[in-house]
């Protein structure tokens, strides 16, 4: 069994753990805060040993990690000065012998505005926005890295991601949701469980180059909102056309609303073998809504 080293237990990263840490011997985290590594250090006693990086630095700890690594998963996002990873630990990342396989998690945002069209993997990256932009340079650092080292990685560009208390049930149970109304308007999304298992795909087959790990049926944003509302057994959240939300967004969101793209996803099945759990916001939905009755008391 090989070692894992995860960069940013973040939403997705450890629900692949928890999906399939058992195929690791050891696994190893960061995290940004020192409680909350030792929180999980003692609570994955003998699973997963949490450690602080704070983007700057790497401790000693740390490049004994990356030393002992056999696989990596990086799910950091890029900031001001572009991919904190490979800056603060490149040299070890440089010299780490056991290291044949990196997952580094990125985005569609990097294909940008494509009025709707579709795009896969072959399509070149047009990002409007700076996050964007930065991603796909991050991306790009990654692919160097892999190619001088000889190196598999594989970069998974995420669509919008849902998933247990990350999604349109929780919105509308909250009573605050909003079905924003924009004509021709459509967005990909995709269940965390299937990121997981994606991840674990491109690990287990050491795969290199860009996949799009996104659902195969690209649909307005109300839809998941009318949907769980019917689970809910409640009144449909009100639509409200665009041009009177837009001016009370936020730049983040204003930035996705100006974007339209269908995400073509065949290549993550052909070549990954993935088959998704969840191929449309319906399944996925429905398999949430189902768990948290299961669950209640």
């Amino acid at each position: 069994m090989s070692n894992l080293l995860c960069f940013g237990l973040g939403y997705s990263a450890e629900h692949f753990v928890g999906l399939y840490g058992d195929g690791f011997a050891r696994i190893v985290a960061t995290v940004r805060g020192a409680e909350r590594a030792a929180w999980l250090s003692t609570r994955l006693a003998g699973r997963l040993k949490a450690l602080v990086f704070d983007g700057d630095s790497a401790s000693p700890e740390l490049v004994h990690a990356i030393g002992e690594a056999d696989a990596a998963l990086v799910s950091i996002p890029q900031d001001e000065a572009g991919d904190p990873v490979l800056r603060a630990c490149g040299d070890a990342f440089e010299r780490a012998p056991r290291l044949g396989a990196v997952v580094y998690l990125s985005t569609v945002g990097v294909y940008g505005d494509r009025r709707g069209d579709w795009v896969d993997e072959n399509a070149a990256p047009r990002p409007t926005s700076e996050r964007s932009r930065k991603r796909l340079a991050a991306e790009q650092v990654w692919q160097d890295f892999g190619k001088r080292r000889g190196i598999a990685v594989a970069i998974l560009r995420l669509a919008g991601i849902y998933g247990p208390g990350r999604n349109a049930l929780t919105q509308v149970a909250r009573g605050d949701a909003r079905r924003i109304v924009k004509p021709d308007q459509v967005f990909n999304r995709i269940h965390v469980d299937d990121i997981a298992q994606a991840i674990d795909a491109a690990l287990a087959r050491k795969a290199a180059g860009i996949f799009n790990v996104a659902d195969d049926e690209p649909s307005p944003a109300g839809d998941p909102l009318a949907l769980a509302a019917q689970l809910l057994g409640a009144p449909s959240p009100p639509e409200i056309p665009y041009e009177d939300a837009a001016p009370k967004m936020s730049p983040l969101a204003l930035s996705f609303w100006q974007e339209c793209r269908r995400v073509n996803n065949d290549k993550l099945k052909r070549e990954l073998g993935v088959t998704l759990r969840y191929p449309t916001y319906r399944e996925g939905l429905k398999a949430l809504w189902e768990a948290e009755r299961r669950s209640s008391p």
